[in-house]
């Protein structure tokens, strides 16, 4: 699982003109699982399942 930075530099994931976070082969905008026992947050994409890690 890559990290939010890292997809954003390697063009994985896009910013829409709201600043959300947006899968770059979907163009959807991601869901956030967050689990209160965990340092990260993970992004997961709703269409292709991708997940991401994001620390908080």
């Amino acid at each position: 699982m890559k990290s939010v930075r890292k997809a954003l530099r390697d063009g994985d994931l896009d910013k829409d003109t709201y600043d959300r976070l947006v899968c770059g082969d979907c163009e959807k905008p991601l869901k956030t699982e967050n689990d209160p026992n965990e340092i990260k947050t993970v992004r997961i994409c709703p269409d292709c399942a991708s997940e991401w890690k994001e620390i908080r």
